[in-house]
């Protein structure tokens, strides 16, 4: 077990650092000179050579790489060159609303998603897994930023119930404040919910067949006891695999969702480090939602070791 868990460490640790890599060496060879961008134009080769000197731009790149690595790994990120403050605190602002997103829009999608895809496996063939299906077909289909689009439309400039875009703050209100996450929320888990949906059917369909679940019924208990005693339980390893994969597309999409809410989160100020060249914010970004899908990985595989004691014996997935 202790051997399993550093291995696992040891894996995430240097996948951070490969990516970390990845994300400086793509950031470095963007065209245009950043220092050059917040000038302007009319700037003297001195004043932007003096600007290049103090952010850095004319040392090496394994130098400055190493810097930024560094600085990351203490908790300074640096300084934006748009804004002027502290990256770190930049990301903790944004992050109070696209943590909070991302969270509202996994629990909505598992809501949705193991339910209809249990009562799906149950009743094969029955209205559950007609309905089942066909959300799945559309909700892949369809993708999340124009479901957002469609309810701006139905729940804000139709009925007026919702707020078309936009964060109040939490300053305001947890309520005000939850109410404009919960449309940018369905559009981000909707998608998600239709992967998941169809995992969990064929994964419950799976394990009905299983020695267990018959000899459960065989025992003579109910068909539920059977279903959600240990059918679900013992289901549950595939759709967490499926919902640690889809967060990086909900991180992903969360960058579109929050342009079509206009929402002050990591997504938006990503997209406005972009079009800024503020490379110091983008590469920052970029590589805390790395980091951040890393982490869920790493943290799916340690529910693996909870929910399989094969595992916790030393077997291997």
């Amino acid at each position: 077990m202790i051997v399993l868990l550093t291995r696992r460490i040891v894996g995430l640790i240097l996948t951070l650092i490969a990516v970390s890599l990845l994300v400086f060496t793509v950031m470095a060879l963007l065209p245009g000179d950043p220092a050059a961008i917040t000038l302007g134009t009319s700037a003297s080769p001195e004043t932007l050579a003096a600007l290049q000197h103090d952010m850095g731009l004319d040392q090496p790149l394994f130098i400055r790489y190493g810097r930024w690595l560094a600085g990351a790994v203490t908790g300074d990120l640096g300084k934006s060159y748009t804004y002027g403050v502290p990256v770190d605190g930049l990301i903790v602002e944004r992050l109070a609303v696209t943590l909070p997103l991302a969270i509202l829009a996994i629990i909505l999608s598992m809501l949705i998603a193991v339910p209809l895809g249990v009562a799906a496996a149950a009743r094969r063939g029955g209205f559950f897994d007609i309905v089942a299906t066909l959300f799945s077909q559309m909700g892949i289909a369809v993708p999340g930023f124009w479901v957002g689009l469609l309810l701006i439309l139905l729940f804000a400039t139709s009925l007026g119930w919702m707020p078309a875009g936009g964060f109040p703050g939490w300053g305001n209100g947890v309520w005000p404040a939850l109410k404009s996450l919960v449309l940018p929320a369905i559009s981000l888990a909707l998608p998600q919910a239709a992967v998941l949906t169809r995992v969990t059917r064929s994964a419950v369909l799976d394990t009905l067949h299983e020695d267990f679940a018959r000899t459960a019924t065989a025992k003579g208990l109910s068909r539920s006891g059977v279903l959600w005693g240990h059918v679900v339980p013992n289901a549950l390893m595939p759709v967490l695999t499926i919902l640690g994969l889809q967060f990086t597309f909900l991180v992903a999409g969360a960058v579109l969702i929050e342009n079509v809410f206009t929402l002050p989160g990591l997504g938006r100020l990503a997209y406005q480090a972009l079009n800024q060249r503020d490379v110091i914010v983008l590469q920052d970004v970029v590589l805390f939602f790395a980091g951040l899908v890393i982490v869920v990985n790493f943290l799916v595989d340690l529910s693996y070791l909870a929910i399989d004691p094969r595992l916790r014996a030393g077997g291997t997935r």
